[in-house]
Formats: structure tokens, sequence, C-alpha cells
């Protein structure tokens, strides 16, 4: 029934169409024989033809516009609104919205909300990159701040050798975070690239598991920490660089956030065709209103403390993008006091 009822309006609206061009060309005929008979003259038959054609198809153009202008005011308005909004927004201008109503407006109205979406999804992303630029500019601000004035201090004749060599200290501090935030940034714009550094190849993950562990041996042993390491034996296919990085981050905030005489758990399992990666610790824990927010670039739960240690806030949104580029997924729970879980999930890639 339906597909009879559209072939009717097609049938109905194509009747008209012939209609109203007959109509037209009619006109035109009697337009230019009218001519002919005030010049006294007439062009060949070919000629008249096109001239009677063409006439015909102005007549015909113009009776529509004039028709839309009449009965479709309000579209013809919203066209212009339309296009007037689209100059704006390929000026920068992501804060335009137009008025529609779906139900009135039909197709018209549709392709309006659909504008909006597109307009609202480009002032989103304009703000992410407005923030981050915002929040690495504050980032390599602070350091370079830092080696300015203790740089000026040094010119000083009267410190003792002592002080110059803490502000020497503090130089060279300030410098290696300013070369981790720059090399972090450099990370994240390779995984962000359309092509990024990926060379996957098939290793014994708990062997990982436990070099990583070791390698961080005299920072949990500096704060008598007890580590337990639970690793069952898995191999999969990833690239083991990117995934080194992954466990370094992890355990780096693990032992800065644990306060001496803590605990950091490092467990290692087989689910099913993935690998199963979990690091706890007995620190400070994360507020239920930033878990949210943790893996988003430069955002730290605890801002005075990061900065203390020498964070940035990239270390784990480089995480999850490496997780991610393995597909992968990462999860985190936390509870102020009681210390946080990360647990990593990787396909063996078999």
């Amino acid at each position: 029934m339906k597909n009879i009822r559209k072939h009717l309006r097609f049938l109905s609206a194509l009747l008209i169409f012939m209609f109203s061009l007959g109509v037209c060309w009619t006109a035109a005929f009697f337009l230019t024989s009218l001519l002919y008979s005030r010049i006294g003259g007439q062009p060949p038959d070919l000629a008249r033809f096109l001239v009677d054609a063409t006439l015909g198809l102005l007549i015909f153009a113009g009776g529509l516009a004039a028709l839309s202008r009449i009965a479709f005011p309000r579209h013809m308005a919203g066209f212009h609104a339309l296009t007037d909004a689209m100059r704006r927004l390929s000026r920068g201008d992501f804060n335009v919205k137009l008025q529609v109503r779906t139900e009135e407006d039909g197709q018209f109205g549709r392709l309006v909300q659909s504008f909006n979406d597109m307009a609202s999804q480009l002032k989103a992303l304009e703000d992410m990159r407005q923030e981050f630029i915002s929040n690495a500019s504050h980032e390599i601000q602070s350091p370079l701040a830092s080696i300015g004035g203790f740089a000026r201090a040094l010119r000083s004749d009267r410190l003792s050798a002592e002080e110059r060599g803490r502000y020497l200290d503090i130089l060279e501090t300030e410098s290696k975070r300013l070369s981790r935030l720059s090399d972090n940034l450099l990370k994240l714009a390779a995984l962000e690239s359309e092509h990024p550094p990926f060379r996957p190849e098939r290793y014994r993950l708990d062997r990982q598991l436990r070099e990583a562990v070791l390698a961080f041996e005299p920072q949990w042993l500096d704060k008598s920490m007890n580590m337990e390491a639970d690793l069952e034996e898995a191999e999969i296919v990833a690239d083991p660089e990117l995934m080194s990085q992954v466990w370094w981050n992890l355990l780096h905030n693990a032992i800065k956030f644990t306060p001496e005489g803590g605990t950091i758990g490092v467990r290692l399992r087989l689910s099913g065709d993935a690998a199963e990666v979990r690091v706890s610790d007995t620190g400070i824990g994360i507020g239920e209103e930033d878990l949210p927010r943790i893996f988003e670039r430069f955002h730290k739960a605890d801002k005075s403390r990061s900065r203390a240690g020498g964070g940035s806030g990239l270390g784990l949104s480089i995480v999850k993008k490496i997780v991610e580029l393995h597909h992968g997924s990462i999860e985190v729970r936390s509870k102020p006091g009681e210390g946080t879980l990360f647990t990593v999930r990787l396909p063996l890639g078999r």
C-alpha cells in the first residue's frame, strides 16, 4: 500500500511538473509571437525553438522562486540563516546555534538540528584544544620561572657554597622536569598521530613486569614498602617498548603516592583470551569526583603533591593511549585513604 501511494505521489508530481512546464513554454511562445509581430519578422525555426525553450525555462524558474518566497517564506529565511551560520562557523565562531522545530520543519528541521550538533561538537573540540594549550603553557612556564629565578640568584657573590649547591640542584631538577614534560608531549603527539609507533612482537609479559618491579627496587626499599608480585606466566603479542611505559607510569605513581611502610601489589592472571594486570597500592587514593577525569591530559587529582613530585598530569593519558592502541582496556578503582587499583586487560594476540 505504501509503494502504491509513493508511486501515485510521484506520478502526481510529474504531471504537475509537466503541466507547469507546458504552460510556461506556451506563454513563452505567445510572448515571442507578439514580439515578432511587432518587429515585422521571424527568425529561422530552429532559432525560434531555442528562444522559446530558453524563455519558457526562465519563466518556469522565476515562477518557482516567486512561489517559494510566497508559500515558504520561513524556509527561505531558514536557508539564509543556515548559510550565514555556516559562514560564521568557517571563520572559527563555534558559538553559533540555529532555532529549529523539528516537528514543524520536517527535513529542513532535521538538517538544522544536524548542523547544531556539528557546531556543538566542534566547540567542544575547540574548548579541549584551548584547555590543552593553557595547561601546557602553565606546566612549561612553572619550571622556566624557577630556572630563571635561581639563575639570577646564582649571580650574587654573597651566596655560600652550600646555598649555591642547593640552587644548582634545584636548577637540575627543574630542567629534568621540563625535559620530561617535553618528552611526554612528544609521546602523546606520536600516539595520537595517524601512524603511531607500533612494533608488536611476541614476548613474556610476566618477565617484563618482573623487570619493571626490580627496576623500582631502590625507590620502594627507600620508603620501606612491601612489594608483592604474583605473576602467572603469560605470553602476549604487543609492543614491548610501549608497554614498558605503561608499567613504569603505574608503578611510579603507586610508589609516589603511597606513604612509607605501605604495600604495592602487582598481579598477573590469564582470563580467557586476555591477560589481566592489576597494580594496587595502599596510598592516599583518589577522590570520587576525580575518578572520571583521571585519564585526561594535565588532570591532577592532587595538584600540590603532583607538582612537588614533578608530575605533569600526562602519565595516565599516555597509559590509556597505549592500552587502547593494543585494543585493551584500563579501569581504576580508588577511595581516599584506602589506596588505588588499576586493572589493565590486554588481548593475548594469538
